[in-house]
């Protein structure tokens, strides 16, 4: 279980911002799609082990609840065989229950133990649903961008041969490649602006992940709720 937690930290502390940068100059969404997939697989092996000691806590408590019960009834039987007179059946009682509130301490110990394991995964699932979310929502946006930089890598290419074409000598022919010259212009314009605001709304989220973790662990340290 400690391993699969460890695994999970790592996971949910991985730099957003490096991996954002790194498909950026490769030009390739590859190293994003191996962070999704892990998280996804970690995800799967959280929600199975969460499901586990989540059960284990139910049948410890059952368990629990039986002893207890079984304490209480010994307890009423000691008093009663005592009223009767009967030393022996008391003594012999008496050494029952004490076992048995031995069992209802051990099952207590074990209850509180799981339990808290099975909100510690619980924790953890919330927090790598929210990195998957944030992750995925990257992807869709820097998918956008490659895109976009493909297209101006494209528009780069035809206002090359464009320019050759103004100096070709023929008036026609320049005057046709200077007008659609002026369109790409236009263009090539409103893609930056575009990849300008995608990089804004990515910095933005990136920056409120990254802001979400200082706060959560100044909550740990402080003994705050989430």
């Amino acid at each position: 279980m400690a391993s699969l937690l460890d695994k999970v930290s790592t996971l949910i502390s991985a730099n957003l911002h490096y991996m954002v940068d790194q498909a950026l100059k490769s030009n390739s969404l590859a190293v994003i799609d191996q962070y999704i997939r892990q998280v996804e697989n970690n995800l799967e092996e959280l929600e199975d082990a969460a499901a586990t000691v989540g059960g284990e806590v139910k049948s410890l408590k059952r368990k629990l609840d039986e002893y207890a019960h079984k304490s209480a009834e010994l307890d009423r039987g000691i008093d009663a065989f005592l009223t009767e007179g009967n030393e022996t059946a008391a003594a012999a009682a008496q050494s029952k229950l004490n076992s048995t509130n031995r069992l209802v301490e051990n099952y207590q110990e074990q209850v509180e133990r799981q339990d808290k394991e099975f909100k510690t995964l619980l924790d953890a699932k919330v927090k790598l649903d929210a990195r998957l979310s944030t992750m995925r929502q990257e992807r869709e946006e820097l998918q956008a961008l490659l895109e976009l930089a493909k297209s101006k890598e494209k528009s780069v290419k035809a206002m090359k041969s464009l320019d050759d074409l103004v100096g070709s000598g023929d008036s026609d022919i320049s005057r046709i490649a200077e007008s659609i010259h002026n369109r790409l212009d236009k263009a090539s314009t409103a893609s930056e602006m575009r990849a300008a605001n995608l990089d804004a709304q990515m910095d933005e989220v990136l920056e409120r992940s990254a802001l979400d973790l200082q706060l959560a662990e100044r909550r740990k340290k402080l003994g705050l709720k989430d």
